[in-house]
């Protein structure tokens, strides 16, 4: 945990000029962004406390402190709710053993809300980003990656490892942008979580634009935008992303793809819908008859 709060910590100071700063810039530069002395100065605390704290040693930091920090490094809301999770995790005493998680289990209820949804693609999602389920439309339009044998079904390994994902999302940077962000994020607020830790290795191992993202230390939310896909069945779609947090299941989400009314993507998105049906029900049909 000190690596990562000492490459944070670097990371965000290395971005901000003096300029930006509101301070005077003096002398050669060795490296990118403000000195310690300068972040010290701008939080208010000494240079050799500052230093302390970027060493990762952050366990017994008060909160003023901590705040004065996220001032000093312009942090956004989603930097400093990970500044906050990378200082409490720093204040647990003892080592702490990496652990698997339980397979999180979708209520049935959910997933009838899920299926009530019949005009938006919706799924819920964890932050390992697995896929744990999906209504009709959804598992239609994220049929590339259910394609894949791997279950539960995962995005950033979708993003990173499969050759079709640069031509699913006409996005693919921003995409692969959010991918590692969110994962940074969740590993900041679990550190323990083996099955999280053993996915970021693994596309650390298999994928230079993951290892590239990865040490840039960023994090964001993601709780709307457009998203745009080139879906193999019905072509170009560009869809609204609402992310919704589910009080009674920590750790899920449920993400919906809806569309702007009498929009191309909307006619595009309905007659996936009809394909999917069609699909489901001749598979269906299959199932039977091999019975």
């Amino acid at each position: 945990m000190k690596k990562e709060v000492r490459e944070f910590l670097t990371s965000r100071r290395a971005r901000i000029t003096p300029e930006q700063a509101g301070l005077h810039s003096y002398g050669s530069r060795r490296v990118p962004g403000l000195r310690r002395e300068e972040v010290a100065v701008l939080a208010g605390v000494s240079v050799s406390y500052y230093t302390r704290l970027e060493r990762g040693d952050i366990g017994g930091v008060s909160q003023s402190v901590l705040e004065a920090l996220a001032r000093a490094l312009e942090l956004d809301d989603a930097e400093r709710a990970h500044f906050f999770d990378l200082s409490r995790a720093a204040r647990a005493t003892g080592a702490q053993p990496r652990r698997r998680r339980a397979a999180q289990r979708v209520r049935s209820e959910v997933q009838w809300m899920l299926d009530a949804m019949a005009g938006a693609a919706a799924f819920v999602g964890n932050d390992r980003l697995d896929l744990l389920a999906a209504n009709q439309l959804g598992r239609a339009l994220f049929s590339e990656l259910y394609a894949a044998p791997a279950r539960p079904v995962n995005s950033a390994r979708f993003v990173f490892r499969d050759p079709r994902a640069e031509r699913f999302y006409d996005d693919w940077e921003r995409v692969a942008d959010w991918c590692v962000a969110t994962l940074r994020w969740a590993v900041g607020r679990d550190p323990h979580d083996r099955d999280l830790s053993d996915l970021v290795g693994e596309l650390a191992t298999h994928s230079e634009a993951f290892r590239t993202r990865w040490a840039t230390h960023d994090v964001r939310f993601h709780n709307v935008g457009v998203k745009h896909f080139h879906h193999p069945v019905v072509g170009e779609l560009s869809l609204s992303l609402t992310r919704m947090d589910l009080p009674a299941d920590p750790g899920l989400t449920i993400f919906t793809y809806t569309t702007e009314p009498g929009s191309r993507s909307e006619e595009a998105l309905k007659l996936l819908g009809s394909w999917a049906a069609t699909t489901e029900a001749a598979e269906s049909a299959d199932a039977t008859d091999r019975s």
